[in-house]
């Protein structure tokens, strides 16, 4: 575009817009470039210029020459001299000024690519030859917002984003000879992210793929919010018995298996025996205490030889369960109910359903190749899962499609708070030697809504908690955080609120465009008015990041993310297909059913 293109003049000033004035003819010969969201550039003396964005566009008649004339307004958001842009300004264009078309020269200003700004993201919806390069560093050092309806191109945005960080373009690995040290952890609700990043074997990309299958997550983990949203419902009148006997149990149990370790408590992530604490709670409901004169007050239970025995520590109470003496009031066999003697009837079958539960086996029981139980010692490796080192892996993918609905909200807590605590726990280490974290991680909560909910209830307390912690802290610490939701308004606030940059694609929903425009920095309200007319893959994008807001279009991921939506018309028009019988090695109904009962038992 060539240099200068004149368009009009500036008919009035004020902080926040620029009203611009021009005639017919000149909106005709140039309507390419003037449309909402478009740059212009305004003369505001000493060879520099005003930079502002058209917002709005409206036609006047002028009944002295019975022609039409053109009102824009825009939105100042920069200055830019010869050699340089400077976003923001104190300097307003006065009336008369003249206003001119933002050319090559000086979108190529704005938008060069640098030292600081050297991550390539897209290229501008404006002009195809001006790449938007954003500061790499703000971008993935802070937290990110990626919004945008189903069917605006949200999961190949991701997608793109992150090949370009690992390396991958068009199924080659840029990277195979040396892989850098990015560290990326996915959350994927709807299995879409595998193909992205799955390629020939030869380019030697190293994919970290978890579903339900190979994940190891074993519930000795868990911290005292996830264990009592898995075991307790709190709704439960004596639900505080049942917490402080819980409590009680773990910690006597992780005492009893890690008698080496000091300060155990009852979040210190070591083993214990579930179902020994079963046994433990087990007992207590059934407890009778011996009460015959001149002998010891204690738990009295009968053994399989007939006689009876006083449990003198109710440790004993983990290794099996007791069959104890009856009630009795008579002098001879004095005996009542213990404590908590029918509190737990609710709690116990709780408790054995989702110990056997298979669904939850990742949880209740994950056995090592050997087919052994997960100890303390192990710990390392189970946090190697996630982190990527037990295949060098810069992209792991935590397949959530197949986690049970009642634990997908702990699956991502506790995945994530052990990223946060390591990321802390390393962090620290490396400021004792004055050095930071040379192993900063990012977390990209896909469909963020389903799992982090604006509200919800204790269903989401613990990712909910996970997470905002993440977004609260997680920077100092070299961790930050990817949110991806085509409903941005269901979201937590916490942590749409600690988001620096946001890439927002085509939003349908009113309530969601009101929230977003609401997050934007103020500058981008007006050009956030384009957000429900942007085209599949087109998105603004905001933030600390970038020089200035930008609408921009990037290339489709390669491979691509399996995120379309099935053609239903094109293929009720093909011939009837048979899945109730084998045809030619097809999926059958039986099939079917064959691996839904494998999930449901």
């Amino acid at each position: 575009m060539n240099e200068n293109v004149e368009i009009g003049d500036v008919l009035e000033s004020s902080a926040n817009t620029v009203t611009v004035k021009m005639e017919f003819e000149k909106f005709e010969t140039n309507k390419e470039n003037i449309k909402i969201g478009k740059y212009l550039k305004i003369n505001v003396g000493n060879n520099d210029f005003m930079i502002a964005t058209i917002k709005n566009i409206k036609a006047i008649n002028d009944e002295e020459r019975e022609k039409e004339k053109y009102i824009l307004a825009t939105e100042p958001i920069g200055i830019v001299t010869q050699e340089t842009f400077k976003p923001g300004t104190s300097i307003l264009p006065s009336p008369t000024e003249k206003v001119y078309i933002a050319d090559d020269r000086v979108l190529q200003t704005i938008f060069i690519k640098n030292e600081k700004y050297n991550f390539e993201l897209g290229k501008l919806v404006q002009d195809n030859n001006v790449k938007l390069c954003i500061d790499g560093n703000n971008f993935f050092g802070k937290h990110i917002g990626i919004v945008g309806s189903t069917g605006s191109g949200k999961s190949c945005t991701v997608a793109k984003i992150l090949q370009q960080v690992v390396g991958i373009e068009n199924g080659k690995n840029l990277n195979k000879e040396n892989t850098r040290n990015a560290h990326i952890v996915i959350f994927d609700v709807h299995s879409e992210y595998k193909s992205a990043f799955s390629i020939e074997a030869n380019e030697k990309f190293s994919l970290n793929y978890l579903d339900v299958e190979k994940l190891k997550l074993p519930y000795w983990l868990m911290n005292s919010e996830e264990l009592e949203s898995l075991f307790i419902e709190s709704n439960e009148n004596n639900s505080h018995n049942q917490i402080s006997q819980f409590r009680k149990a773990i910690l006597l149990n992780k005492q009893k298996y890690n008698p080496s370790l000091e300060k155990i408590t009852y979040d210190t992530p070591i083993y214990f025996n579930i179902n020994e604490v079963y046994n433990y709670i087990y007992n207590l409901n059934n407890e009778v205490i011996n009460k015959i004169a001149n002998e010891k007050q204690l738990p009295k239970v009968v053994l399989k030889d007939g006689t009876t025995k006083l449990i003198e520590d109710n440790k004993e109470y983990f290794n099996d369960i007791f069959n104890f003496v009856p009630n009795s009031t008579s002098a001879a066999s004095k005996a009542s109910n213990g404590p908590f003697n029918g509190e737990f009837d609710r709690f116990i079958v709780r408790l054995e359903n989702k110990i056997n539960d298979k669904r939850l086996e990742f949880i209740m029981n994950p056995q090592k190749e050997e087919k052994t139980e997960y100890k303390t010692e192990d710990f390392s490796e189970i946090l190697k899962q996630f982190l990527g080192y037990l295949n060098k892996a810069n992209i792991s993918i935590i397949d959530l499609s197949g986690v049970p609905f009642e634990v997908l909200s702990i699956t991502v807590s506790l995945i994530s708070r052990l990223a946060f605590d390591f990321a802390f726990h390393y962090s620290k280490l490396k400021h004792e030697n004055n050095e930071t974290n040379d192993v900063p991680f990012l977390i990209v909560c896909e469909e963020a809504h389903n799992y982090i909910p604006k509200k919800g209830g204790a269903d989401y307390e613990a990712s909910k908690k996970s997470i905002e912690r993440i977004a609260k802290e997680g920077r100092k610490y070299g961790l930050s955080v990817m949110v991806v939701s085509q409903r941005p308004s269901e979201v937590s606030d916490t942590i749409f609120a600690q988001c620096n940059n946001f890439i927002s694609l085509r939003l349908t929903n009113m309530t969601d465009q009101n929230y977003i425009k609401n997050l934007l920095p103020n500058n981008t309200n007006s050009i956030a008015d384009i957000l429900p007319i942007l085209a599949p893959g087109e998105s603004l994008v905001v933030g600390d990041a970038t020089p200035i807001p930008a609408i921009i279009s990037m290339d489709k991921p390669s491979p691509e993310p399996k995120s379309e939506n099935v053609k239903v018309y094109n293929v009720w028009k093909e011939e009837w297909k048979e899945i109730d019988k084998n045809n030619n090695d097809k999926i059958t109904i039986d099939d079917v059913i064959k691996r839904w009962k494998k999930q449901e038992n």
